[in-house]
């Protein structure tokens, strides 16, 4: 017990480095922690695992001699989260007096407006693949990396896209339109229809999005993220 008490406070500030200092490689964290570089990548790995972090390779002026770039981590909005914030008060009662303003379609404008800007990040890599389960995974690699640790599943005669975290929960509770752009925003990107079946926001344990294989496809195929979290 002891020791996985002492494993959780050193996670959980190789974490608080991410934040403090990220983009960041595990050498410094290790530097400033005093730990081994292996140990670090240890705790790092798990992040990574887990939803709440990634890594990119370093720019190349930062790179010292030959070989493979070093890799940065950073923190997911799922990493974020585990610190706590005072966002979602305020997001709630900014939508509140918007909703009060502006009526239930100022809402949903800035609702269309923060998906796009989501969306659009990643529209060209899952717009490439011409298979809407093809896209499906794509869109969950996208997820996973904007924090909502994502992952696909063959399921009867489509695929489910499950989001095992949602940073916006605690908002789309009270203002449901978040949920339902992000549903019309998905089946755009897709170009498919596709039907929301479950949501973190109602209470559920993830938020399930059912993709119909193409006519004709044969069903069952398995598909693993290999940033996602595990299929519910």
């Amino acid at each position: 017990m002891a020791g996985q008490q002492a494993d959780g406070r050193t996670r959980e500030g190789v974490a608080r480095l991410l934040l403090e200092r990220g983009p960041v490689t595990a050498v410094a964290i290790a530097e400033a922690l005093g730990l081994s570089p292996t140990a670090v990548r240890r705790h790092l790995d798990a992040l990574v695992a887990d939803g709440e972090a990634y890594t990119r390779d370093a720019p190349r002026r930062e790179v010292r001699g030959r070989g493979r770039p070093a890799r940065l981590f950073l923190l997911t909005e799922a990493g974020r989260s585990r610190f706590g914030h005072a966002y979602d008060d305020l997001a709630i009662s900014a939508l509140r007096f918007l909703a009060e303003s502006g009526g239930e379609q100022a809402v949903r404008a800035f609702a269309e407006r923060r998906v796009a800007t989501l969306v659009d990040r990643h529209r060209d890599a899952v717009a490439a693949l011409a298979d809407p389960v093809d896209r499906a995974e794509a869109l969950a690699t996208a997820l996973t990396r904007e924090g909502y640790a994502a992952s696909t599943r063959s399921v009867g005669a489509g695929e489910q896209l499950c989001q095992h975290h949602c940073p916006v929960a605690h908002v789309a509770a009270e203002f449901p339109q978040l949920c339902e752009v992000e549903t019309a925003a998905f089946a755009d990107l897709l170009g498919t229809h596709v039907q929301r079946l479950a949501t973190i926001a109602r209470g559920d344990a993830a938020c399930t999005t059912h993709v119909p294989h193409l006519a004709g496809e044969p069903g069952g195929r398995a598909r693993q993220i290999p940033d996602g979290g595990k299929s519910p």
